[in-house]
């Protein structure tokens, strides 16, 4: 069984479909954990990514949100005192806009590059008499050790391209049993519709049917060609609420005037408890038109950059970082 005390990367999955790609990418699986806190109530999955030991869990099964999401990092944290960085991985929903074509089965990454933290909590704020509503919940940057290795994957992205198409078809290779719900769909499935466009409410139809393929109900996307990295990654700030966004107008309106790539319902609640770093398969487009077949594909890709990033992490850059539980405590020390 494995020892607790050797786990130093936290991943936390919101729903079994992250659960189970994050799984997939790990390169050695261990058994355990040998000893759980009685204050712990998660599952966990233990393995290795790279030379790091990988701790990951998910969110209690029917339970979304911030405060779904803060219970799970708590209790890992009773467990698990040796964590000293995170990671929350999965899917959400992309704000496409004519500054960042964001399309189903892209990456966001979210790092601002402006000083603060890369997630920004929109249902937090003060109101004030005479103004609008004004949000003020932007979090910590997630630690020095991960944000330096997203610029170095940056990098090798822009010099040599990524490979996780190739990364995910490998896995898919080794376990067939996942190809039917994680590979991906049939380019024809990515619609972007017209923000004036809604799918009729509690229509059990599909949104091919009811909404189809009628180019004036379509936003135009030129054709991503050979010289284009698909997967596309994108870095920004990722909108995190205890709602979903279902929402076009409002999704349009955050994308202009915030620069808000993505939005998703937990990451707020990991980092008011510690600065994680939030990677997000793009599986919808944040509206009425919900397409769940992208859901499996999203959630390999940004699991894939996962792993990628945590690859370009040197083990004892990570041993330097504070435990978790000492920088929550005001405990100074490594």
């Amino acid at each position: 069984m494995s020892n607790p005390n050797d786990y130093v990367v936290g991943w936390i999955c919101a729903i079994t479909t992250e659960y189970v790609a994050a799984q997939a990418f790990l390169d050695e699986k261990h058994e355990g954990p040998e000893y759980i806190s009685p204050n712990d109530n998660n599952d966990y999955t233990l393995g290795k990514i790279g030379k790091h030991n990988v701790v990951i869990s998910v969110l209690p099964h029917g339970e979304y949100g911030i405060s779904s999401a803060t219970g799970v990092v708590r209790d890992m944290l009773h467990s698990f005192p040796h964590v000293r960085i995170g990671l929350m991985v999965g899917i959400g929903g992309g704000a496409p806009s004519p500054k960042h074509d964001i399309r189903l089965g892209d990456v966001v990454v979210s790092a601002t590059g402006i000083g603060k933290g890369g997630v920004f909590q929109y249902d937090f704020g003060k109101a004030i008499q005479g103004r609008e509503f004004q949000e003020t919940g932007f979090w910590s940057q997630p630690p020095t050790v991960l944000r330096a290795a997203v610029n170095g994957l940056m990098a090798q992205y822009k010099l040599d391209g990524h490979q996780l198409e190739e990364a995910i078809n490998s896995v898919l290779e080794k376990k067939p049993r996942l190809r039917r719900d994680f590979k991906r769909p049939d380019p024809s499935s990515d619609r972007l519709y017209r923000s004036e466009v809604t799918h009729p409410p509690d229509a059990e139809a599909s949104c091919s049917e009811l909404c189809g393929d009628d180019p004036s109900n379509l936003k135009s996307r030129r054709e991503r060609t050979e010289n284009d990295d698909n997967p596309s990654i994108h870095y920004g700030l990722i909108a995190s609420a205890n709602r979903l966004m279902k929402d076009a107008l409002l999704r349009d309106k955050f994308a202009k005037e915030k620069d808000v790539l993505c939005f998703e319902m937990e990451a707020a609640g990991l980092m008011n408890q510690f600065p994680f770093l939030v990677i997000r398969g793009i599986c919808d487009y944040s509206d009425t038109h919900k397409n769940e077949q992208w859901e499996g594909y999203a959630a390999m890709a940004a699991a894939a950059y996962a792993k990628d990033l945590l690859c370009r992490v040197a083990l004892n850059r990570v041993e330097a970082e504070k435990k978790i539980g000492d920088v929550l405590s005001g405990n100074s020390k490594a």
